[in-house]
């Protein structure tokens, strides 16, 4: 039997009282996840281990079965694999939001949606300022850039120690960012703190003269207008899926946030782009369930991520939170279901944690799932949602225990 997991990153929200009590699951109308819970079986999750933060690295490493004391290095190193950077072992890697601070406060965590091709000059515009050697290196940079997607970046530095304290922008907006900068866990790291601080407060004075903000100011749109380096570590050592399941001969990771894809490419997951995939309400739903649908034709395990619920959730906005998961229903999972209902295919829809709507964070509750293929003794739920799955026959699973369940059907 071939498997295919469909995660729609932070759909699951909490009550809101302007949907009448409801989550965004009770509330949104998504007839496929329903149908798929009706006919297959449901239960809920924890993703998040005692003691790490519930970020999309923690949670999407812990769904794929990996035992995060082992494997976890941060989102740096992964998203690192996915952008095509080969770590040395002296090299620190930390995820980079380019972000938007306006009266002492970070506003948004994406620099207000930063596209990629603006992203690329405003990195190159930080390399040519800041990446310059700061201790003397035999002809290599201590410091340095790498573009990523959109907003999210990466920040190598050489010989840089991880016991750093980040706090990760889209957990705290509307907050003043002072309070927030990089402290040091043990002496040793006190260097590597003083080092990310200071580009950070670098990058603010540059980024706010370069012409791309200036034009904004002008119009009155939030800027990207500084750094915010977080989630950092070393290269990391995790066996391929193939190694772990036998029946995975062969996988396909979809997605487009480089987290996912360095978290796939460590896994040993071919990597698919799809054209028109944002990470965003508008991306090509259509075009990843298409590419999804042809990897199921000669692989055995396929990963689709659509990143964006959690976006909308970070920014706070119900309508389009709402939107997402109707999207994801329709226009991903329905064609994936039509084509693939009558094959010898597992299919398995649930969130990675929580971005609930009204607190704009990553909260780390248990979160719901649905497990379906052809011919299955359903339970008794009837309705996919963080309440309808507490009655499912799976109960209460934690971490790696998802994915030995659903590798073993």
């Amino acid at each position: 039997m071939k498997h295919i997991i469909i995660l729609g990153d932070g759909m699951a929200d909490l009550p809101v009282e302007r949907l009448g009590g409801k989550t965004l699951l009770q509330y949104a109308h998504k007839p496929m996840m329903d149908q798929l819970a009706r006919e297959g079986r449901c239960g809920r999750l924890i993703t998040v281990p005692e003691g790490f933060p519930p970020g999309s690295e923690v949670a999407n490493t812990a769904i794929l079965g990996y035992d995060l004391n082992k494997v976890y290095e941060g989102r740096g190193p992964l998203e690192a694999a996915s952008i095509g950077y080969e770590m040395a072992d002296d090299d620190f890697a930390i995820r980079c939001n380019i972000i938007t601070i306006e009266d002492g406060k970070i506003i948004t965590h994406n620099g207000g949606n930063l596209e990629t091709d603006d992203a690329r000059v405003l990195i190159n515009y930080l390399n040519e300022n800041l990446a310059k050697p700061i201790n003397e290196r035999e002809g290599c940079e201590r410091v340095k850039f790498i573009t990523g997607i959109q907003y999210r970046h990466l920040l190598v530095i050489k010989g840089g120690n991880k016991h750093i304290v980040c706090a990760p922008p889209h957990d705290h907006p509307n907050e003043p960012w002072r309070p927030l900068l990089v402290k040091a866990e043990i002496p040793e790291a006190q260097e590597t703190a003083d080092l990310i601080n200071d580009l950070i407060l670098k990058s603010q004075e540059i980024l706010a003269k370069h012409p791309y903000n200036l034009l904004k100011a002008e119009k009155g749109e939030r800027q990207a207008n500084s750094i915010w380096p977080w989630s950092g570590g070393y290269r990391p050592s995790m066996q391929t899926l193939m190694e772990q399941y036998p029946e995975i001969k062969s996988g396909t990771v979809i997605s487009a946030v480089d987290l996912i894809q360095g978290i796939g490419k460590y896994a040993g997951l071919r990597i698919v782009k799809v054209p028109g995939a944002t990470g965003l309400a508008n991306t090509n739903y259509e075009g990843k369930a298409q590419a999804a649908i042809d990897a199921l034709e000669h692989d055995d395990f396929v990963f689709v991520h659509v990143e964006a619920s959690d976006e909308a959730g970070h920014d706070g906005d119900l309508e389009l939170k709402l939107k997402t998961i109707e999207y994801l229903d329709q226009r991903l999972i329905t064609p994936i279901y039509n084509k693939m209902k009558d094959k010898d295919v597992c299919i398995a829809v649930l969130p990675d944690h929580l971005t609930p709507v009204e607190q704009r964070i990553h909260v780390g509750q248990p979160v719901p799932f649905l497990i379906w293929h052809k011919g299955m003794t359903p339970d008794s739920v009837q309705q996919y949602d963080e309440v309808s799955c507490v009655s499912g026959a799976y109960g209460l699973l934690k971490l790696n225990e998802f994915m030995k369940t659903f590798m073993s059907i």
